[in-house]
């Protein structure tokens, strides 16, 4: 198929993206990949297939988001990176460095990765992949909202991740976003049952960030079936801990220990 045939397979791909259908986006990126096995790889590429094959990618990867799948996300993800990579080495390939709506679609795809990582916590991996940004990618808001919530996490301002969550560079960010609140939301819960006693319901809606009651309430019946609602109150269990100081049999301790000394002396 010509490279003519193949672009007009991408805009059907973009058209389907951009309406919405999911399923058929689906089905025309298998075919595009399909195509794309013919590209040669390496300064063999030509510019236009390079077009392609990163805008085709680019779009599975966001169909993927859409989609709330991650292992196609990774997929997608993987299968792009080695055209960005021709792309930046090789100069007489790049796609129009000065086209600052491609440079934009990249710096969202890289935010993702980085977003997807996080969810994962794979860190080893996210500082690997900011490594390989230059400073402009790093500075543009798809990249440093990520690199940002990282920082956030690391020392523990939970809070402020939370509050992360309605300052997204982009809408596809939101389901990375809820992964990680959800991770963030347990993280808290767990240091409340080891910090308080009891709470009310307000301040538990707060401190983990809910809108309501209600939703503190689906929470509790999902993950944390053994809080008690009391009246406004939630009484939390107390967790299970390890042997306390007073629970060690000191004393019997102390005299068999005396008992044995007494009998190796007896033998010596």
């Amino acid at each position: 198929m010509s490279t003519e045939e193949a672009n007009k397979v991408v805009s059907q791909l973009a058209d389907a993206f951009k309406a919405g259908d999911v399923a058929g986006g689906k089905s025309i990126l298998a075919e595009v990949k399909i195509l794309m096995l013919d590209f040669p790889m390496g300064n063999e590429i030509t510019k236009t297939q390079l077009s392609i094959a990163i805008s085709a990618l680019e779009m599975g990867v966001l169909i993927s988001v859409v989609d709330q799948d991650l292992d196609a996300f990774a997929r997608n993800l993987s299968q792009l990176k080695p055209y960005y990579q021709i792309s930046a080495a090789a100069a007489n390939t790049q796609i129009d460095d000065d086209d600052e709506s491609k440079k934009s679609q990249k710096c969202h795809i890289l935010g993702l990765n980085l977003m997807y990582l996080l969810v994962g916590n794979d860190l080893s991996e996210f500082h690997a992949e900011l490594e390989l940004l230059d400073s402009e990618e790093a500075s543009t808001p798809y990249v440093s909202f990520p690199i940002n919530l990282e920082r956030q996490l690391m020392v523990g301002s939970y809070d402020e991740v939370l509050n992360a969550g309605a300052h997204v560079p982009d809408p596809s960010y939101s389901f990375f976003m809820d992964n990680l609140l959800q991770t963030v939301r347990d993280s808290i819960a767990d240091c409340l049952e080891v910090s308080y006693k009891t709470m009310t319901m307000v301040d538990a809606v707060s401190m983990m960030k809910f809108d309501s009651k209600e939703e503190l309430v689906g929470y509790m019946e999902v993950y944390r079936d053994d809080w008690i609602v009391e009246g406004d109150g939630l009484c939390f269990q107390p967790p299970e801990g390890g042997s306390k100081a007073s629970d060690i049999p000191s004393m019997k301790l102390i005299a068999q220990s005396l008992s044995y000394a007494t009998e190796l002396e007896r033998i010596v």
